[in-house]
Order: C-alpha cells, then structure tokens, then sequence
C-alpha cells in the first residue's frame, strides 16, 4: 500500500461550505504525548466541536472524545464490547445539545441512554 499526502479540508468544510454544521473530526497519533495537543490544536485550528483522538497501538480498545467543555476516555471492557457503540452515544448526545443550543426542552426530551 501506498499512502499520498491529501490537502486539509477541514478549514474549507467550516469556513465555506458548512460554517454552521456541527462538526467532528478524527485524530489518530504514534506518540501518547502529544495525542490530547494536537486534538485541542484541531478543535481551536479548524473550530471542530469534538475531536475523536487515539493510538495507533490501541485504537480499538481506547478512544479520548475532546470538546471545548469536557474529555471523555471510552475504553473496551470485554472482547465481545464496540467501542463505536459507546462513541456513537456520546457523539449523538454532543450533537443534540447543539442542536438545541442546550435549551431544557430538548434536554428533558432526549437523553443518552
């Protein structure tokens, strides 16, 4: 296999074609040092509203979701346990809240489960 280096479209998907779009983008690194930086460095960089960061070496069993407001680690429990479940939850719920723009009403009627 043979990977080429592509253009960044984030900053063209939030500035031109969906600047009001709730928007999430994936950030996969090498080195755990600087993982939880570059996922600020995209959420500030390219107004992301969450970034879904982790490792190379553990990406199926651990995932870090970062906002402005929280980080949330989701870890795999069991073998027979999807992490894309869990992150689905929490991404659908980030969602919904801005949606809303965090108003009771939306709260009250739906909540992650």
């Amino acid at each position: 296999m043979r990977l080429s280096q592509v253009p960044k479209m984030l900053s063209l998907l939030r500035n031109q074609w969906a600047p009001l779009a709730f928007c999430i983008s994936f950030k996969l690194e090498t080195d755990s040092d600087i993982l939880i930086q570059k996922a600020d460095m995209a959420l500030n960089k390219y107004k992301m509203n969450v970034v879904v960061a982790n490792l190379l070496a553990t990406y199926k069993e651990q995932v870090i979701i970062v906002s402005n407001k929280e980080r949330s680690t989701i870890r795999k429990i069991n073998a027979d346990e999807d992490l894309e479940e869990q992150m689905i939850k929490i991404l659908s719920h980030n969602h919904l809240k801005y949606i809303c723009g965090n108003t009771d009403v939306c709260n009250q009627n739906q909540s992650p489960e």
